[in-house]
């Protein structure tokens, strides 16, 4: 694997400190918007840093990826042309603001990719 695309050292390193033994980092990538700060992505989760919107209270956020249920990106006609992706999980909707349309399509498939290659047993007949 390459090395962590991050946006921002500061923000790597916060992500990195709650990696457990075995689990890889993707990519961090800083958020717009009010609420997420940044987001970390795993080969194993999501990883966001909740900035009150949530918990009223500062709080890095993870979700696995047996918890996502989709990813819903805007379609306006143009195929990643906008920089949000939305997580839709039985807990609810988690939706970031990327800094460029590149970022979304990129943290979009890596998400995509883990998602569909997982096992589900729960779909085993």
């Amino acid at each position: 694997m390459t090395e962590p695309y991050y946006d921002n050292k500061a923000q790597y390193d916060r992500i990195r400190g709650y990696i457990i033994p075995g689990e890889t980092i993707f990519a961090v990538y800083d958020c717009k918007g009010g609420g997420t700060g940044f987001v970390g992505i795993t080969d194993r989760r999501i990883i966001f840093y909740d900035q009150a919107f949530l918990t009223k209270k500062k709080s890095m956020v993870s979700i696995p990826y047996n918890q996502i249920i989709g990813i819903a990106s805007v379609d306006e006609g143009m195929i990643f042309q906008t920089s949000e992706i939305t997580l839709l999980t039985a807990a609810g909707n988690y939706t970031f603001q990327f800094r460029g349309a590149d970022k979304a399509h990129n943290a979009y498939s890596f998400i995509m990719n883990q998602l569909l290659g997982q096992a589900h047993p729960q779909l085993k007949g």
